[in-house]
């Protein structure tokens, strides 16, 4: 599975990126605000991935961050939503703003993407209500650190929700790097390190 890549941008496209790693040029398939902050040919790119294999392709999908992979993942799980449309979802909605939209259970917000339509903004808001966590009102963003430490838990095989749930298990004054934090996550699961 391709889960990141560090390359060349080759061509930047209307909803793609080409980005030459290794000497191969990778179609990449991106949201609009990856397409946004993309640099310019010949500057160097680096996305999180993910692979979708069919019977007659493979296309590869870029985030800027993990969180995004992860909600892209999330949003493939839901009956009905495939890769472009769960592309469609997050180059349209912010994270902040699909996680308002589940927290207030607005199906309005995700039928302003095109292709989706109020049955089916409705599914996926049943879907990811109960795999999603959303931030309580007045908590901060997650730095990117915090994103880093959700990124490890979920390759540990915990669900995103799991993870944002250790995250907020973490006492505030927890030091910042890395290691520390996942362990002080990892002890909200009961293991001792």
């Amino acid at each position: 599975m391709i889960t990141s890549l560090r390359g060349v941008v080759l061509r930047v496209g209307e909803k793609d990126l080409v980005v030459e790693v290794g000497g191969v040029g990778l179609a990449v398939a991106v949201t609009r605000s990856v397409l946004a902050a993309a640099p310019g040919v010949g500057e160097p790119i680096f996305l999180h991935t993910h692979l979708v294999v069919r019977e007659d392709s493979l296309s590869l999908y870029g985030f800027s961050t993990m969180e995004e992979r992860e909600l892209f993942l999330l949003l493939l799980q839901v009956s009905g939503v495939g890769p472009r449309l769960a592309l469609a979802v997050l180059s349209t909605l912010s994270p902040d703003e699909l996680r308002g939209a589940i927290a207030g259970n607005q199906p309005e917000v995700l039928a302003r993407v095109s292709g989706i339509g109020r049955k089916t903004a409705e599914r996926i808001l049943f879907h990811l209500r109960d795999r999603m966590e959303v931030l309580p009102e007045g908590r901060d963003l997650l730095s990117e650190g915090d994103v880093e430490v959700v990124g490890v838990l979920t390759a540990l095989g915990y669900t995103l929700g799991e993870a944002q749930r250790a995250l907020q298990a973490i006492p505030p004054d927890a030091p910042q790097d890395l290691e520390t934090r996942v362990r002080l996550a990892l002890q909200s699961f009961g293991h001792r390190s």
